[in-house]
């Protein structure tokens, strides 16, 4: 009997939901707690805005880097299997970049950690599209979404006003110790994969034809565009607003400035949001409505009052993550065949994105300073906003035929045709007749 998946009700689906969660938490917490000190940081090491920066860039690159190995491994020992490992040994060399000595072992130990952690994002949406219901996949994906926004929101607050008391490396070592009881819920939660296989045939080929094969949909490069364009652009808010906060104009001390990532509640509560919208709106619509609230935030950050600041940040971070959710779901679903390359491909655009943008970024606040920081994040989102509205499948009246439906939730023949969402769109992005079943 093929396998339908894990429904709602069920202990498993619970199971992978928080299980998820709290490697959410552990990849984002390690990925980004630099982050939080980076003022701190780049005092403590001497270096300048943009090389302190070096410390989230490199970790991200290392993600990029790493994603599309990691989606081979797990394709021959499980997608699973491959989770544990990257945990595990992500969770060490968070330890050591917290006892790095210089700023050149701390850089490197970053890009490995960042390789390490690759193992997660890369596999984490796959892994829901096989052990979930095809029906609840999208809310699945923003439930763990919603995860990484604790996951990253945790690292940056715990680090932030830590490093500002007891120093960078002490802080970084919290978060570690963070990270690793978040691993053990992991690893203790997840339970047995049941929808997928590992096989010893998947050679390199094999993972070529499927990269080829997804670089060759312009629906899915456009959704790698999303990634790149948004996250660049988010993460470089969040590299060099707290100068800025720190600095002369507003004076904050690094305890409060780091204060800043509270507002990255307000990427979790959208993302779980998106899916309830999806269904409502379709994918793209609430795309482009993340997007275009991204925007509106940033201009908001242009202020000179505090609390506006505050609130622009708070509404560029629920566009931001409202749109991620959309998007990485979206390529999921997207892709028929090498669903894990596609995925993988994803997670390369998505943070190269924030690898190379945060860095190149901080020349523009070193030199004309934050507007423009903002109008060059206005600028990729606006490119991001064109290739969705140009390139990106709108609503369709055709509803998904789902290989895993199972016999139960067949439905009459006879049925009122209705305009829905894009929601339910074939997985290949296809519009086609309505068939009776």
């Amino acid at each position: 009997m093929t396998w339908a998946g894990h429904l709602p009700a069920s202990r498993e689906y619970r199971r992978i939901l928080v299980g998820l969660g709290a490697a959410g938490v552990a990849t984002f917490a390690q990925l980004y707690s630099p982050q939080g000190l980076l003022p701190t940081l780049a005092r403590g090491l001497r270096v300048s805005p943009t090389e302190a920066a070096l410390s989230v860039s490199l970790a991200t690159l290392g993600v990029a880097i790493a994603v599309l190995p990691w989606s081979w491994v797990a394709d021959r020992v499980g997608r699973l299997r491959a989770m544990q490992v990257a945990i595990v040994a992500s969770t060490v060399l968070g330890v050591l970049v917290a006892l790095a000595p210089t700023i050149e072992v701390l850089l490197g130990l970053r890009l490995v950690e960042g390789m390490a952690l690759g193992g997660l994002p890369a596999l984490a949406v796959t892994y829901l599209h096989d052990e979930v219901h095809a029906r609840h996949t999208a809310a699945a994906a923003a439930a763990y979404i919603s995860g990484t926004t604790v996951g990253g929101a945790a690292g940056r607050l715990i680090a932030g006003p830590l490093a500002g008391l007891v120093g960078w490396r002490p802080a970084l070592l919290t978060v570690a110790a963070v990270c690793a009881v978040a691993s053990v819920v992991f690893l203790r939660l997840m339970p047995r994969p049941r929808g997928y296989r590992p096989s010893t045939a998947t050679t390199a080929r094999t993972v070529a034809d499927g990269i080829r094969t997804s670089l060759r949909d312009p629906a899915l490069l456009a959704l790698y565009a999303q990634g790149a364009l948004l996250m660049g652009g988010f993460v470089a808010v969040y590299n060099y607003l707290a100068f800025r906060l720190e600095g002369p104009e507003f004076g904050l001390p690094a305890t409060v400035g780091s204060l800043i990532f509270a507002a990255y509640a307000a990427g979790t509560v959208s993302s779980r949001l998106t899916g309830r919208w999806v269904p409502r709106l379709g994918r793209r619509r609430v795309l482009l409505g993340g997007t275009l609230t991204m925007v509106m935030g940033a201009l908001l950050t242009l202020s000179s009052a505090l609390v506006v600041v505050v609130v622009g940040l708070l509404v560029l971070t629920a566009g931001f993550f409202a749109a991620h959710a959309t998007a990485s779901a979206w390529v999921g679903a997207r892709a028929t065949t090498g669903r894990a390359q596609a995925t993988a491909l994803y997670n390369v655009f998505y943070y190269s994105g924030s690898a190379l943008v945060g860095w190149v970024l901080g020349y523009a606040w070193s030199g004309p300073g934050w507007s423009a920081v903002v109008e060059a994040v206005v600028a990729l989102a606006v490119v991001a906003m064109g290739l969705a509205l140009t390139v990106l499948p709108g609503r369709s009246t055709t509803p998904i035929t789902s290989p895993r439906a199972p016999a139960r939730e067949s439905r009459p023949a006879v049925r009122p045709t209705v305009a829905r969402p894009d929601e339910t769109d074939r997985a290949d992005g296809s519009r086609g007749a309505r068939r009776p079943r």
